[in-house]
């Protein structure tokens, strides 16, 4: 009797052994769930993003989600909850306000991961369709998986399915930055302030001074992106940019981790160390979400695929890790929310 080992998880957790070598049959895809999960995904993402949409129209940072009662500028008082559900409910058509957040933030994580999913198929690794995780998070959602469920059976493949799916994210982040950045507008006359103070990005602060120097933005020329009220859509390119660098992390079982470990298998574990020790360093200085990070590396470091010897990564994949690295680069936020280090947590 033959044993089937567990299913594994692209991009944010790990794989597992792989299979035997006979090949396996394909696994049956639950249809109805992920389009039970994607729908559910697209309402909670759908409401969060009518509130940040109210926000903004009331001169309100998109990520302000006091329940204090809000004073808009016709001068009406009006309470609205974390996760607005009746709110919406009792107005639905303020969900419309909603749907550029939901659909380009959606249209992100679908990118992602179908970079993965396309690649398995390419290589006939056997993966499912995206796990869209719905949550009233301050998104809207913890984003979306993809089970791998065969062997990787080479260090090529196991490069290009590790990468496709940061390029295809970070294509897709970029493109709403973009046009979204000129959508926004100069903070003034602010009526609130944001519950997460964020921190923003190398590529933000190019692409920022690229449509500033060239016409497309105008206001002050030294205006700050801290001084600008961000159209919902930009939100939703700082998450696309935020996720693309978690999974490029150099480590464990992460896109950046498989890149490493197709290139170089014996470097895996000592630059998976390396990053753990940074990453703990920038939870104390910087945030504390990083260390959640440094813990789920930890964990899935211990283990890698199973790949074969030959072929190994060269000529123009190698380049494609170069611009992995400049991606990383570019989306890494050292602070993605400032005041959140764990020595403030400490008073120190």
């Amino acid at each position: 009797m033959s044993e089937t080992p567990p299913p594994s998880v692209s991009s944010t957790v790990r794989y597992y052994r792989p299979l035997p070598e006979w090949v396996p049959s394909p696994p049956k895809q639950r249809y109805w769930l992920h389009l039970l999960l994607l729908l559910a995904t697209c309402f909670t993402t759908l409401v969060m993003g009518a509130r940040m949409q109210y926000n903004f129209q009331h001169d309100r940072p998109a990520l302000s989600f006091s329940d204090e009662p809000i004073v808009d500028l016709s001068g009406q008082r009006e309470t609205i909850p974390f996760f607005p559900a009746i709110w919406v409910r009792a107005h639905p058509a303020r969900l419309l306000g909603g749907l550029p957040f939901m659909a380009t933030l959606m249209l992100f994580f679908l990118a992602h991961e179908m970079g993965h999913y396309l690649y398995c198929r390419r290589f006939g690794v056997y993966a499912t369709l995206p796990f869209f995780i719905p949550m009233p998070t301050p998104i809207g959602t913890m984003g979306a998986v993809i089970l791998i469920r065969s062997r990787i059976r080479s260090r090529t493949a196991l490069f290009d399915i590790g990468i496709a799916g940061p390029i295809a994210g970070f294509v897709v982040a970029l493109a709403v930055l973009v046009v979204s950045l000129a959508w926004s507008k100069p903070m003034h006359a602010v009526l609130g302030q944001p519950d997460y103070e964020l921190g923003y990005p190398l590529i933000f602060k190019i692409v920022y001074r690229l449509l500033t120097s060239s016409g497309v933005i105008r206001g002050p020329a030294a205006l700050t992106l801290g001084g600008i009220l961000f159209h919902p859509t930009t939100i939703a390119a700082w998450v696309g940019m935020l996720a693309t660098s978690l999974n490029l992390l150099p480590g464990g079982q992460l896109d950046g981790g498989h890149i490493i470990f197709s290139i170089a298998p014996q470097a895996h574990k000592r630059v998976s160390r390396l990053t753990i020790l940074i990453l703990l360093i920038m939870a104390y200085y910087l945030w504390s979400g990083w260390l959640v990070w440094a813990v789920l590396l930890w964990f899935t470091s211990l283990r890698h695929p199973q790949v074969a010897e030959w072929p190994r990564v060269s000529g123009a994949r190698l380049w494609l890790a170069m611009f992995a690295l400049l991606m990383l680069a570019l989306t890494l936020t050292p602070a993605p929310m400032a005041h959140m280090a764990v020595r403030e947590y400490l008073g120190l």
